[in-house]
């Protein structure tokens, strides 16, 4: 392990803020860098400040460090990339053909995230199996399905080892979401624990399929160690956490704080995820790496009540 070095773009993110940290943990501190547009509001690991769009910059930083693996997380997330569909496409396509064409020069393995955001209307919204037609209705969307199938091009003709997971909807204290359709399970955590009223932009019974960012870094990571004949899937795999609505989260969060309250009160992004499926099947993951979560609602309620309260105390 100590022979690999890793770089995680988008590390300011909400998976890359946990993802570099865990890293660190299992290679070394001195194996990790870190990258973003920004420096972070706290430098807890090696960083380099680098724009996915300059190929040139990404390039010297490889070399620089001896990189032999791309976590490439930076991205335009659904709901923003809504709003500027033009810099969502710039960023999501020209930043990963950028890390795709720099891991053929350098061989590297490349971790590019898709997104449940790949399934349209036209999708079984239950159990939505891995092969299926997918027809994206967000920018966000069809950018992923693009990167998705870049990805398995250069598996096929340049032999790039790329590996994917199609992730749900992220929940995590760490840090604050960045741009998502499910960004109200992670604002529903902190409204309860500051005993504040929570209103919430999609509808009651608007059912997602979500996950504790605890079992997608471990999904991430069990996925890029798996051993290389395992990985039957370039594309991206199908990867399941639990799925619940709003009311069901908001219920289980009443039932460890007594007196919080919500209402409804959809906006755009309801329609965004009226175009997503409900439940995942993950049985390719499962089978081929031994993918199982760990997380159910009222386990990662507790988990997260505990820790924003922890949070909150150590600001105040």
């Amino acid at each position: 392990m100590t022979k690999e070095r890793l770089l995680v773009t988008g590390a300011n993110g909400q998976i890359g803020t946990v993802l570099v940290q865990a890293l660190q943990e299992r290679y070394g501190y001195d194996q990790i860098v870190a990258s973003d547009i920004k420096p972070p509001a706290e430098e807890h690991a090696i960083f380099e400040k680098l724009d996915v769009l300059n190929k040139t910059q990404m390039g010297e930083v490889i070399k620089k460090y001896g990189i032999t693996q791309v976590f490439h997380l930076a991205a335009i997330l659904s709901a923003k990339g809504e709003q500027n569909p033009k810099m969502a496409w710039d960023i999501n396509m020209n930043g990963l053909f950028n890390v795709l064409e720099l891991a053929k020069e350098y061989q590297l393995r490349v971790f590019n995230p898709s997104s449940i955001a790949v399934f349209g209307t036209e999708s079984p919204r239950e159990q939505t199996p891995q092969y299926r037609s997918v027809h994206p209705e967000t920018v966000y969307g069809i950018s992923k399905v693009a990167g998705e199938y870049w990805g398995l091009y250069f598996h096929k003709k340049f032999g790039v080892d790329i590996r994917s997971v199609r992730y749900p909807g992220i929940i995590s204290y760490q840090s604050l979401p960045g741009g998502g359709t499910t960004d109200y399970a992670v604002e529903i955590f902190h409204a309860a624990v500051k005993g504040e009223h929570y209103q919430c932009f999609l509808k009651e019974d608007a059912r997602l399929p979500m996950m504790y960012i605890p079992d997608a870094i471990r999904a991430t990571i069990d996925l890029m160690e798996a051993p290389e004949a395992s990985i039957s899937v370039r594309t991206s795999y199908n990867l399941a956490g639990v799925s619940f609505t709003p009311a069901e989260i908001a219920a289980e969060i009443q039932s460890q704080i007594p007196g919080f309250t919500v209402s409804y009160k959809p906006d755009f992004r309801q329609a965004i995820a009226e175009t997503w499926t409900e439940t995942i099947d993950d049985s390719l993951a499962r089978r081929d790496w031994g993918w199982k979560p760990e997380y159910d609602l009222p386990n990662m309620a507790r988990d997260m009540i505990k820790n924003l309260s922890k949070q909150l105390v150590s600001s105040s």
